[in-house]
């Protein structure tokens, strides 16, 4: 049987280092040296080496293939507007490293280092970006019914998590005299405006985020009918990501004055999803989707780059 391009190109070992290549021309092309990006770009390439340590250490993928860490890369870069502050690469950053340490877990309700460093991240990310705390419950009820290491050392072990960077933030406000922060902080969970007013997002936000859930239908959907060939717990990390995708999108369209932090991190829950359909579906159907899904990438991001980022805000 002949090796279709689809394969040859999910399974090379120069497919990161292209994609690498493409996406250092997109920010520059975006305004890396104009705009001063340079922690960005420095967040962006962590994302990335993060997520490759995250597909190899847990063989997300059966094969071989960086499809993983090149599909973050290449829908990360599609989004030119994630990168005007610096708010939704460090949460990518976070939650790949929330990943990391959450993953360890697996059936451990001892496992509260694990848990405590997962949760640092999520409250580090937490800083920048109050309302990731939203997902909380939901980790909670992943962490009992798919990682199954749930307990009560655990549990309390996500709440010393969450505080923990808040000491260091906490310690920092008082000794500058605004001991008014917490409030200022978390007022904006309890503060929610502008509901479903999807109307805040524009074009170019609304065809990325669009394309990137199509994205994620297309890598569920092949998940979900060939999961019997991967492992118990592959199996458990995809339908992981599967809600928290689910998750990302319904807050995008219910408060989309957050669309930029959400997307970043249903762009980090779509790669692995993604990333599994491109390396190991071989029809030739899957083989034209390759081609489209590359087209299409490709359109989006001269799209978005076409217009100025001044027009993002």
């Amino acid at each position: 049987m002949t090796t279709r391009i689809q394969t040859k190109v999910a399974q090379s070992r120069w497919a990161l280092i292209v994609t690498a290549a493409y996406a250092a021309l997109v920010c520059l092309a975006a305004g890396l040296i104009t705009q001063q990006q340079w922690v960005q770009l420095l967040l962006l390439t962590i994302s990335t080496l993060l997520m490759t340590e995250f597909n190899n250490a847990n063989s997300l993928i059966r094969i071989y293939s960086p499809m993983v860490s090149c599909s973050l890369l290449a829908m990360t870069v599609m989004s030119p507007f994630l990168f005007s502050t610096v708010e939704p690469l460090v949460v990518q950053v976070s939650l790949i490293t929330f990943f990391i340490c959450f993953f360890k877990a697996y059936q451990s309700p001892a496992a509260t280092n694990w848990i405590c460093y997962a949760f640092v991240a999520l409250g580090i990310a937490s800083i920048v970006f109050v309302q990731v705390l939203f997902f909380v419950p939901i980790l909670w009820i992943l962490m009992a019914n798919k990682v199954m290491a749930f307990s009560a050392r655990t549990f309390f072990a996500t709440l010393l998590g969450i505080m923990a960077p808040y000491w260091f933030v906490a310690s920092y406000y008082f000794y500058v005299g605004d001991v008014s922060y917490f409030s200022r902080h978390f007022i904006d969970l309890v503060q929610i405006d502008s509901v479903f007013n999807l109307s805040l997002l524009g074009v170019h936000r609304i065809l990325t985020s669009v394309f990137i859930f199509l994205l994620a239908l297309v890598g569920s959907l092949h998940f979900v009918s060939y999961s019997y060939l991967d492992k118990i717990r592959t199996r458990m990390i995809y339908e992981t990501f599967i809600t928290l995708d689910i998750c990302c999108f319904l807050l995008i369209t219910i408060l989309p004055q957050y669309s930029d932090q959400f997307l970043g991190m249903a762009i980090v829950t779509t790669a692995p999803l993604i990333g599994h359909y491109l390396a190991l579906s071989h029809t030739k159907i899957s083989n034209i989707c390759f081609f489209v899904i590359i087209a299409l990438v490709l359109i989006i991001t001269a799209y978005n780059l076409w217009m100025p980022l001044t027009n993002f805000s």
